[in-house]
């Protein structure tokens, strides 16, 4: 199973790939996590919201395999335990699917994302900055995975 977390805005702080690193490398070759990266559209006082932020959508599309099971992470979405997030990663391992998450810049995913997604998945209730979205993910798609697996990571 491939993953791929596509995320809008790069130059992320030395931090934030350390975190993201270190979770991508304690994943095994089977449940690999690669991360790309989507340039924010230019804001300016006279930018037109919309259209940049459907500029942004657009590339994160591109950027998804065509039978991948994609996921937006979206604040008013479907909050998940850590539990139901391993079972649906399990499922979609043994079905041989591969699984895109998308997220979105400062001003969230484009409506033609949102409209794509299989699942829209609320981390949570909070607002969380997007770099810390990344490691949050890593963490949680590590920890999934230990679930499936036996390790011992999770010890909830």
């Amino acid at each position: 199973m491939k993953l791929t977390l596509v995320s809008v805005g790069s130059r992320m702080p030395a931090w934030v790939e350390a975190g993201v690193a270190e979770y991508r490398k304690r994943l095994p070759r089977d449940f690999e996590l690669q991360v790309i990266e989507i340039p924010l559209s230019q804001r300016s006082k006279t930018t037109n919201l919309p259209q940049a932020i459907a500029r942004e959508g657009e590339a994160c599309m591109k950027a998804v395999g065509s039978d991948d099971y994609l996921i937006a992470l979206e604040v008013k979405g479907k909050a998940l335990s850590t539990e139901q997030l391993a079972s649906r990663l399990g499922t979609l391992r043994d079905e041989g699917r591969n699984v895109s998450l998308l997220v979105g810049g400062p001003d969230g995913l484009a409506p033609a994302c949102l409209a794509a997604a299989d699942l829209q998945w609320s981390l949570s209730a909070l607002t969380f900055p997007h770099p810390v979205v990344r490691i949050i993910v890593a963490e949680q798609l590590y920890r999934a995975w230990s679930l499936l697996n036996n390790h011992p990571y999770h010890r909830a």
